[in-house]
């Protein structure tokens, strides 16, 4: 298990002789106690109070930004994860001087279990009501009066822990100081205090979870509150032609919680495609505006280009939109605004971006080439190992570039350097434990022709005569001369006879679709 504090402030950092740094959030506030939280237990939900909330189903960014918006109230965050298997263990967030662990499931990162295992540290009530604070302690008669009566609670022999368990909610109870072990009979269901428990034990820890069971509790979808206002990509298709990707197919989560509609919310789920060579009004129109734009100051790979030292230095530089909630960035090229990457992002920990994206769930096809049989598709997806991927293919595949990453050039990576393995033009990003890292995609861009004039008549050689040149100016005259705020094609709807008293030209000889073209030409070219 690899443990780090998790800086609510400043970046993360690991020694290289230790894999535990402490990262304060401020010099002096570190130094000295906070007040005691006084918190909202809701079973099944959350826990909480009037400034923030951890509510079960939560992903783990928005926890994140919960605990660097109130970093002088929360202090000392680890962050526990493995780091040879991320995905055999759950992603913790250990708020140390609270005694609370938010535990996030490895594979969807969305909060499953919240535990309170330090009663002492924190004040806890239900309904508005105490039931463990400085002046109350958590008793076996405290939590019965709280919470009333409930099935009989198991007891681990092992563990020496007697676990009362309500829907959604569990408490432990520690046994090691008793002189017996309790008379439990698993019949007897007359209310926790009748039990034959030693008067005044303590609660030693306390769980909220979704479900009945804590063992089977699995984390729950994403919430409507959780939303923001945001879009979530459940999952991310990648589309291939014959030799690679050509775009992407993105099955998209929302919910539409306008001010005071929240409980009239409701989540919708929808489908939309980007593919190489879309303009930049394209993407917007299809996923909307990206949370970040980021222009390229240079580009460190064109040193591995078959001629580096021909290129010449562009005057401006390719953008990328960056869409952190769904894991996707998109590069636009600086003369075209058309799209020629798209990078995929898995958000490991470990990795230097860990955080910064939300996990893309995607499955990309693999085109596998066998002996004596037609080439067959495998799919790759989030959680596959480059390892079992080079076994598919059956082939040795070429030797990877060395991917070094840090935020300024004094600095230096504390998790290491990454592998950059090139296949069916893609680049798998790979780390040291063999999980992917991140995935870019290219692919040529469509033809222009393609993208906006599908629904055009056909024309000979598509070279225009002189008097549908003339005619087109006549028709641009004419639409440039209209009214300011008024639609340009709304006369498109008159009768022909006053389209002709009015001066317009007599568009459907041009054509309805072309002129559309045409008009969307115009007012484009003012963007």
């Amino acid at each position: 298990m690899f443990i780090y504090f998790l800086s609510l402030q400043q970046p993360q950092v690991r020694s290289n002789d230790s894999d535990i740094v402490n990262l304060p959030c401020d010099n002096w506030a570190i130094l000295l106690p906070g007040p005691m939280l006084d918190l909202e237990v809701v079973p099944e939900r959350s826990l909480g109070n009037e400034q923030w909330e951890f509510t079960l189903g939560m992903p783990l960014a928005q926890a994140v930004a919960i605990l660097q918006k109130h970093c002088r109230i929360i202090k000392n965050v680890q962050v526990l994860y493995s780091e040879q298997s991320p995905l055999s263990h759950d992603l913790i967030l250990n708020l140390t001087q609270d005694g609370i662990k938010l535990l996030f499931d490895a594979f969807n990162q969305r909060l499953k279990v919240i535990e309170v295992y330090d009663l002492t540290k924190v004040k806890l009530k239900y309904c508005g009501v105490h039931f463990n604070s400085q002046a109350i302690a958590p008793t076996i008669e405290q939590i019965d009066q709280s919470f009333g009566a409930t099935h009989p609670g198991v007891y681990n022999s092992a563990e020496q822990l007697f676990h009362l368990n309500f829907r959604g909610l569990s408490f432990s109870f520690q046994l090691d100081s008793w002189t017996e072990t309790p008379k439990y009979e698993p019949n007897f269901a007359h209310g926790l205090a009748s039990l034959q428990i030693p008067h005044g034990a303590t609660v030693k820890r306390m769980y909220i979870y979704s479900g009945n069971s804590l063992q089977d509790t699995k984390a729950p979808p994403m919430p409507l509150s959780c939303f923001l206002g945001n879009v979530y990509a459940e999952s991310v298709d990648v589309l291939r032609d014959g030799a690679g990707p050509s775009g992407l197919r993105l099955r998209l989560l929302t919910a539409g919680c306008g001010p005071g509609v929240l409980a009239d919310a409701k989540m919708r789920v929808f489908e939309r495609c980007v593919y190489f060579g879309d303009s930049c009004q394209d993407v917007l129109s299809t996923l909307g505006s990206p949370h970040k734009v980021f222009y390229k100051s240079e580009d460190k790979m064109k040193i591995h280009s078959p001629s580096p030292h021909k290129q010449v230095p562009s005057k401006c530089n390719d953008y990328f939109f960056n869409y952190f909630t769904l894991g996707v960035d998109i590069l636009f090229d600086a003369n075209t605004h058309k799209v020629k990457k798209f990078v995929l992002h898995t958000n490991y920990p470990g990795h230097y971006n860990f955080n910064i994206y939300h996990r893309c769930e995607f499955k990309i096809p693999l085109a596998i080439k066998r002996e004596s049989t037609d080439s067959q598709m495998e799919t790759c997806t989030t959680y596959s190992k480059w390892d079992s991927i080079q076994d598919l293919l059956g082939h040795p595949v070429e030797k990877p570039v060395v991917l070094h990453r840090s935020s300024s050039p004094n600095n230096t990576n504390p998790f290491g350097s990454t592998f950059c393995f090139g296949l069916q033009r893609m680049i798998f990003e790979v780390m040291q434990n063999n999980h992917i890292a991140s995935v870019t995609l290219y692919g040529p861009a469509r033809p222009s022709g393609q993208l906006k004039t599908v629904d055009l008549p056909h024309e000979e050689n598509n070279t225009p005569s002189l008097h549908q040149s003339a005619q087109r100016k006549d028709v641009c005259r004419k639409l440039m001369e209209l009214r300011p705020g008024r639609n340009p094609g709304s006369h498109l709807l008159l009768p022909v006879s006053q389209r002709q008293a009015r001066g317009l030209p007599s568009v459907p000889a041009l054509g309805r679709s072309r002129f559309h073209q045409l008009r969307l030409g115009i007012y484009g070219s003012q963007l």
